[in-house]
């Protein structure tokens, strides 16, 4: 059994996890015929997968911590309040065609240390009628894997502000560069950090198209990346005028839509404290140090740091993020547009 951990501190900051349940991932040949997937002791190398015709993605909404298990949070669509969530181990698995497919296994365990519950968090889809074959199962990897789709990144090319109104792509930066910040004025940058991904599943980039957001360029980042716009007249009736919203919640297929396929290359700016900066011309957020996101960090960096990320922890522009029910239309960047102008 796995020794449970304290209470959880409801004040931390919460992350939404789309899982799909262990059982509806099984072996359909090889030496663990039948079983679902599992812990990375169970797991059979060369093993095939096939998932379940009636599987669907569900929220399972944690609070993150610095070390040791997660703590599954109030409202969450699976699992138990209070329950820990340990993150097992990053499986790999490989399809006929040779593509591989990362996917993080997730343990719920209730207070008396029994096992409530496994998950599966695929990094790239995953369809039923496909074998997957194990190729194996990684436990010290799981925790960056997981970071990386928390970070918030622009991709290569991407245009950023300086201090002297300079636009220099994002990959031409270096570390001490002054950025404008809408708060703070002008900022260093203090780490860049840079990452090729296949740009799929979780990590295909968001496409916002030049003009969608009085933006100049096409600017393409991460899902869960937060732009902020200013409303002359709250037209989304969010009961505020600032708001953040992820790219993602702003999809509709023309204007703002999925990149897939290939690879991307995404970038992650680092201030002393979370910071609004400016893409293309679109307000949008810097990286945001916390439990979620820490393991993406080099630990020489994070240890250099260590004096001036604190600052992070005041999240002043958590506040400003707006529920998706109320951007999921496909009018909502049109109405965040002309909002933001009269």
């Amino acid at each position: 059994m796995i020794t449970p951990s304290a209470p959880s501190d409801q004040d931390r900051p919460t992350q939404s996890l789309p899982v799909i349940l262990a059982r509806d991932l099984r072996v359909v040949n090889g030496a663990n015929l039948g079983d679902p997937v599992s812990f990375a002791a169970e797991l059979e190398p060369g093993d095939v997968y096939g998932l379940s015709q009636l599987s669907e993605r569900q929220a399972l909404q944690v609070h993150p911590a610095e070390s040791g298990p997660f703590t599954i949070a109030e409202g969450s669509a699976l699992g138990t309040a209070g329950h820990d969530l340990h993150l097992d181990c990053c499986a790999t698995f490989m399809s006929g065609d040779g593509a591989t497919t990362e996917a993080l296994i997730l343990v719920e365990v209730d207070a008396e240390g029994s096992v409530a519950g496994t998950y599966l968090l695929p990094l790239a889809p995953m369809a039923p009628g496909v074998d997957y074959v194990l190729v194996g199962a990684v436990k010290e990897d799981a925790r960056r894997k997981l970071a990386q789709v928390a970070c918030v990144s622009f991709t290569r090319g991407t245009h950023i502000t300086l201090g002297s109104g300079e636009q220099r792509r994002i990959e031409d930066l270096k570390v001490g560069d002054k950025v404008l910040t809408r708060d703070d004025g002008v900022q260093a940058i203090r780490w860049i950090g840079q990452s090729t991904l296949r740009a799929t599943g979780a990590f295909c980039p968001i496409v916002i198209t030049a003009g969608t957001l009085h933006n100049a360029h096409d600017l393409m980042v991460s899902p869960d990346h937060r732009l902020f716009i200013y409303q002359r007249s709250d037209e989304l009736g969010a009961g505020r005028s600032e708001v953040l919203v992820k790219a993602r919640h702003l999809e509709n297929g023309e204007t703002i839509y999925r990149r897939e396929g290939g690879y991307v290359d995404y970038f992650q700016l680092l201030f002393d404290a979370h910071q609004i900066i400016y893409a293309e011309g679109i307000a949008a957020e810097s990286l945001l140090i916390d439990p979620r996101t820490r393991p993406v960090l080099p630990e020489a960096v994070s240890e250099k740091l260590a004096a001036t990320l604190p600052g992070h922890e005041r999240r002043p522009n958590d506040p400003f993020e707006i529920q998706e029910t109320l951007v999921r239309r496909p009018d909502a960047a049109e109405i965040l547009r002309r909002s933001s102008t009269r």
